[in-house]
Protein backbone atom coordinates (compact mmCIF):
# COMPACT_ATOMS: atom_id res chain seq x y z
CA UNK A 1 0.00 0.00 0.00
CA UNK A 2 1.30 3.50 -0.86
CA UNK A 3 0.43 6.51 1.29
CA UNK A 4 1.89 9.75 2.55
CA UNK A 5 3.48 9.40 5.98
CA UNK A 6 1.48 11.63 8.35
CA UNK A 7 4.62 13.11 9.97
CA UNK A 8 8.27 13.61 9.02
CA UNK A 9 9.12 10.17 7.62
CA UNK A 10 11.55 8.01 9.50
CA UNK A 11 12.13 4.28 8.98
CA UNK A 12 11.34 1.91 11.81
CA UNK A 13 11.32 -1.82 12.03
CA UNK A 14 8.41 -4.06 13.09
CA UNK A 15 7.34 -5.37 15.54
CA UNK A 16 7.46 -1.91 17.15
CA UNK A 17 4.44 -0.82 15.12
CA UNK A 18 1.39 -0.66 17.38
CA UNK A 19 -0.94 -1.27 14.43
CA UNK A 20 1.27 -4.04 13.00
CA UNK A 21 1.22 -2.71 9.45
CA UNK A 22 3.81 -1.59 6.93
CA UNK A 23 3.38 0.88 4.07
CA UNK A 24 5.48 2.71 1.51
CA UNK A 25 5.68 6.48 1.93
CA UNK A 26 4.77 8.28 -1.29
CA UNK A 27 7.01 11.16 -0.26
CA UNK A 28 10.29 9.27 -0.01
CA UNK A 29 9.37 5.77 -1.31
CA UNK A 30 10.71 4.12 1.82
CA UNK A 31 8.76 1.53 3.73
CA UNK A 32 7.74 2.61 7.16
CA UNK A 33 5.97 0.81 9.96
CA UNK A 34 2.97 2.63 11.25
CA UNK A 35 4.07 3.88 14.66
CA UNK A 36 0.80 5.60 15.53
CA UNK A 37 -1.21 4.55 18.54
CA UNK A 38 -4.32 6.19 19.89
CA UNK A 39 -4.70 7.08 23.55
CA UNK A 40 -8.37 6.41 24.20
CA UNK A 41 -8.34 8.42 27.42
CA UNK A 42 -7.38 11.72 25.77
CA UNK A 43 -7.75 10.98 22.06
CA UNK A 44 -4.20 11.98 21.20
CA UNK A 45 -2.01 10.54 18.49
CA UNK A 46 1.11 9.15 20.08
CA UNK A 47 4.38 8.49 18.27
CA UNK A 48 5.38 5.78 20.71
CA UNK A 49 8.37 3.48 21.05
CA UNK A 50 9.03 3.34 17.33
CA UNK A 51 10.25 6.95 17.38
CA UNK A 52 14.00 7.23 16.89
CA UNK A 53 15.96 10.24 18.09
CA UNK A 54 16.01 11.55 14.51
CA UNK A 55 12.26 11.06 14.32
CA UNK A 56 11.81 12.93 17.58
CA UNK A 57 13.92 15.81 16.24
CA UNK A 58 11.68 15.83 13.15
CA UNK A 59 8.56 16.07 15.32
CA UNK A 60 10.03 19.03 17.21
CA UNK A 61 10.87 20.79 13.96
CA UNK A 62 7.33 20.15 12.70
CA UNK A 63 5.95 21.66 15.91
CA UNK A 64 8.19 24.73 15.47
CA UNK A 65 6.85 25.24 11.96
CA UNK A 66 3.33 25.02 13.35
CA UNK A 67 3.65 27.20 16.48
CA UNK A 68 6.41 29.58 15.43
CA UNK A 69 9.57 30.94 17.04
CA UNK A 70 8.39 30.73 20.66
CA UNK A 71 7.84 26.97 20.75
CA UNK A 72 7.96 25.27 24.15
CA UNK A 73 8.77 21.55 24.42
CA UNK A 74 8.17 19.82 27.76
CA UNK A 75 9.97 16.63 28.73
CA UNK A 76 8.90 14.65 31.77
CA UNK A 77 9.13 11.17 33.19
CA UNK A 78 9.89 9.44 36.45
CA UNK A 79 12.96 10.28 38.50
CA UNK A 80 15.85 8.48 36.80
CA UNK A 81 14.04 7.99 33.47
CA UNK A 82 16.61 9.95 31.43
CA UNK A 83 14.97 13.38 31.09
CA UNK A 84 18.22 15.31 31.39
CA UNK A 85 20.05 12.96 29.02
CA UNK A 86 17.35 13.26 26.36
CA UNK A 87 17.14 17.03 26.75
CA UNK A 88 20.88 17.46 26.29
CA UNK A 89 20.77 15.28 23.18
CA UNK A 90 17.91 17.27 21.70
CA UNK A 91 19.37 20.69 22.44
CA UNK A 92 22.66 19.59 20.88
CA UNK A 93 20.88 18.41 17.74
CA UNK A 94 17.97 20.84 17.25
CA UNK A 95 18.99 24.19 15.75
CA UNK A 96 18.22 27.34 17.74
CA UNK A 97 17.09 25.50 20.87
CA UNK A 98 17.90 26.12 24.54
CA UNK A 99 17.32 24.14 27.71
CA UNK A 100 15.49 25.31 30.81
CA UNK A 101 16.81 23.00 33.53
CA UNK A 102 14.15 21.50 35.74
CA UNK A 103 16.33 21.41 38.85
CA UNK A 104 16.21 25.22 38.83
CA UNK A 105 12.53 24.95 39.75
CA UNK A 106 12.71 22.48 42.63
CA UNK A 107 12.24 23.52 46.23
CA UNK A 108 15.01 21.69 48.15
CA UNK A 109 12.86 21.15 51.24
CA UNK A 110 9.43 20.40 49.77
CA UNK A 111 10.88 18.15 47.06
CA UNK A 112 12.21 15.92 49.85
CA UNK A 113 8.77 15.53 51.43
CA UNK A 114 5.83 13.27 50.65
CA UNK A 115 3.15 14.82 48.50
CA UNK A 116 0.60 13.53 46.03
CA UNK A 117 1.20 16.26 43.43
CA UNK A 118 4.98 16.86 43.57
CA UNK A 119 4.43 19.97 45.69
CA UNK A 120 8.21 20.58 45.67
CA UNK A 121 8.12 21.24 41.92
CA UNK A 122 7.56 24.98 41.57
CA UNK A 123 5.37 24.85 38.47
CA UNK A 124 3.68 28.17 39.24
CA UNK A 125 7.05 29.96 39.36
CA UNK A 126 8.06 28.24 36.13
CA UNK A 127 4.80 29.32 34.50
CA UNK A 128 4.88 32.93 35.72
CA UNK A 129 8.58 33.60 35.10
CA UNK A 130 9.21 31.51 31.98
CA UNK A 131 6.33 29.81 30.21
CA UNK A 132 3.68 32.54 30.18
CA UNK A 133 6.04 35.40 29.22
CA UNK A 134 7.55 33.34 26.44
CA UNK A 135 4.15 32.34 25.12
CA UNK A 136 3.04 35.98 25.16
CA UNK A 137 6.28 37.28 23.66
CA UNK A 138 7.01 39.72 26.49
CA UNK A 139 10.32 40.36 28.27
CA UNK A 140 10.85 38.61 31.57
CA UNK A 141 13.47 37.39 33.98
CA UNK A 142 13.64 34.14 35.88
CA UNK A 143 15.51 32.91 38.95
CA UNK A 144 17.44 29.69 39.11
CA UNK A 145 17.60 27.90 42.43
CA UNK A 146 21.17 28.23 43.71
CA UNK A 147 21.81 24.87 45.36
CA UNK A 148 25.13 26.02 46.83
CA UNK A 149 23.53 29.04 48.55
CA UNK A 150 20.21 27.27 49.20
CA UNK A 151 18.21 30.20 47.84
CA UNK A 152 16.91 31.67 44.61
CA UNK A 153 19.61 33.28 42.52
CA UNK A 154 19.82 36.67 40.82
CA UNK A 155 17.15 37.29 38.15
CA UNK A 156 18.42 36.72 34.61
CA UNK A 157 16.83 37.17 31.18
CA UNK A 158 15.00 34.34 29.49
CA UNK A 159 17.06 32.34 26.98
CA UNK A 160 16.65 33.55 23.41
CA UNK A 161 15.87 30.67 21.03
CA UNK A 162 13.10 29.51 18.75
CA UNK A 163 12.67 26.34 20.81
CA UNK A 164 12.80 26.15 24.60
CA UNK A 165 13.08 22.64 26.06
CA UNK A 166 11.98 22.23 29.69
CA UNK A 167 12.73 18.96 31.51
CA UNK A 168 11.16 18.39 34.91
CA UNK A 169 9.46 15.81 37.08
CA UNK A 170 5.79 16.52 37.73
CA UNK A 171 5.65 18.84 34.71
CA UNK A 172 2.52 17.43 33.06
CA UNK A 173 0.12 19.18 35.42
CA UNK A 174 -2.64 21.75 34.84
CA UNK A 175 -0.38 24.49 36.21
CA UNK A 176 2.06 24.06 33.31
CA UNK A 177 0.44 22.08 30.49
CA UNK A 178 -1.51 24.98 28.91
CA UNK A 179 1.78 26.68 28.03
CA UNK A 180 3.55 23.66 26.49
CA UNK A 181 3.30 23.08 22.75
CA UNK A 182 4.74 19.56 22.59
CA UNK A 183 4.93 17.10 25.48
CA UNK A 184 7.37 14.18 25.53
CA UNK A 185 7.31 11.38 28.11
CA UNK A 186 10.48 9.40 28.78
CA UNK A 187 8.84 6.01 28.63
CA UNK A 188 10.70 4.05 31.30
CA UNK A 189 8.75 2.16 33.95
CA UNK A 190 9.05 3.37 37.53
CA UNK A 191 10.99 0.35 38.81
CA UNK A 192 13.64 0.68 36.09
CA UNK A 193 13.84 4.46 36.42
CA UNK A 194 14.26 4.28 40.20
CA UNK A 195 16.98 1.64 39.89
CA UNK A 196 18.87 3.77 37.39
CA UNK A 197 18.45 6.85 39.57
CA UNK A 198 19.73 5.10 42.68
CA UNK A 199 22.70 3.71 40.76
CA UNK A 200 23.49 7.21 39.50
CA UNK A 201 23.28 8.68 43.00
CA UNK A 202 25.52 5.95 44.38
CA UNK A 203 28.17 6.70 41.74
CA UNK A 204 28.01 10.38 42.68
CA UNK A 205 28.38 9.57 46.37
CA UNK A 206 24.85 10.62 47.27
CA UNK A 207 23.20 8.66 50.07
CA UNK A 208 19.58 9.03 48.95
CA UNK A 209 18.33 5.49 49.49
CA UNK A 210 15.81 6.48 52.16
CA UNK A 211 14.53 9.38 50.06
CA UNK A 212 13.99 7.11 47.08
CA UNK A 213 12.15 4.50 49.14
CA UNK A 214 10.08 6.74 51.42
CA UNK A 215 9.52 9.89 49.35
CA UNK A 216 10.37 9.95 45.66
CA UNK A 217 8.99 6.58 44.56
CA UNK A 218 5.73 7.03 46.54
CA UNK A 219 5.43 10.59 45.18
CA UNK A 220 5.79 9.28 41.64
CA UNK A 221 3.10 6.65 42.22
CA UNK A 222 0.70 9.21 43.68
CA UNK A 223 1.31 11.71 40.88
CA UNK A 224 0.81 8.99 38.28
CA UNK A 225 -2.47 7.87 39.86
CA UNK A 226 -3.82 11.40 40.21
CA UNK A 227 -2.63 13.10 37.00
CA UNK A 228 -1.81 10.29 34.51
CA UNK A 229 1.23 12.12 33.06
CA UNK A 230 2.09 9.34 30.62
CA UNK A 231 -1.26 9.68 28.84
CA UNK A 232 -0.91 13.47 28.78
CA UNK A 233 2.12 13.16 26.50
CA UNK A 234 1.99 13.79 22.76
CA UNK A 235 5.04 11.54 22.34
CA UNK A 236 6.28 8.61 24.40
CA UNK A 237 9.97 8.12 23.85
CA UNK A 238 11.93 5.13 25.11
CA UNK A 239 15.64 5.70 25.67
CA UNK A 240 17.77 2.69 24.86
Amino acid sequence: MTTRHPAPCFPVTPPFCSLQSSRRCSGCSRFWACSLSISKSVGKILYARAVTLDGLIGQIDAQRRKTGPRTIVGISGYCGSGKSTLTRQLVAAVPDSKRMRGDDFLDPVRSHRRSSDWDGVERLRLASEVLAPRREGRPSTFRRYDWSQRQLGTPEPLPVAQILVVDLIGLFHAEALPFIDLTIWCDVDLQTAARRGMERDEKLGRNHGVLWRDVWIPNERDFHDQFSPRTQADIRYSLS
